[in-house]
């Protein structure tokens, strides 16, 4: 899994309001070049819409994130989900996602929780919120102290800063919605979001 963020380097985040949108936009991120898919577990529809994504599309790598409570874990497993992210680290998730052989990705925005998720073995780690929490400057101050740790920023990344992110050496891929915005869905823009998505994977 280390492997293919790596090789991927772009890592949609993706906030389902209604479920019938999974499926095209799966489809579109995908043929546009971004082939890993997090879907994020803040409404009602985002189980239905892993389930429809994991049976439509099964050469895409898909995970869940905003992952808080340990049974959501347990759910996505089973759902076919190939990893969880979510935007803190708590112990117990992590050695929960290790008992079911979940690859995971918490999220870090100190040295001291960095240094917690460290202990753990986990890598890389998701940097959240990453232009809130201080963006560049602060990865390239967590280089030092932390040279063998690698990161995902994730929240504020946009087309802009993208590659000012991906060029830091401690920078394994980032994690944005503006691939796949709820705007784009909502007017059933899928050319368009392929055309990101294509975008994004022709600078990478």
């Amino acid at each position: 899994m280390k492997d293919k963020l790596a090789l991927a380097k772009v890592v949609p985040v993706l906030v389902f309001p209604d479920a019938a949108y999974a499926v095209p936009t799966a489809h579109a991120l995908v043929d546009g070049g971004l082939p890993i898919l997090e879907i994020t577990l803040r409404t009602d529809a985002s189980w239905k819409a892993l389930n429809d994504i994991v049976a439509a599309q099964p050469d895409a790598t898909v995970g869940v994130g905003t992952v808080l409570k340990q049974d959501q874990l347990t759910r996505a497993k089973e759902a076919g989900a190939q990893f969880a992210v979510s935007p803190g680290f708590d112990p117990g998730l992590a050695a929960e996602a290790a008992a079911l052989d979940l690859f995971y990705l918490p999220g870090v925005a100190t040295a001291s929780e960095v240094m917690s998720a460290q202990r753990t073995g986990l890598r890389p780690l998701k940097f959240f919120p990453a232009e809130a929490a201080g963006g560049r400057a602060m990865l390239q101050s967590l280089a030092s102290p932390f040279g063998e740790i690698e990161f995902c920023p994730t929240g504020g990344i946009e087309p802009e800063n993208m590659m000012d992110y991906l060029n830091l050496p401690n920078v394994t891929c980032v994690g944005g919605s503006w691939v796949a915005s709820l705007s784009d869905m909502q007017a059933g823009d899928w050319a368009g979001i392929e055309r990101k998505a294509r975008d994004a994977a022709i600078r990478l």
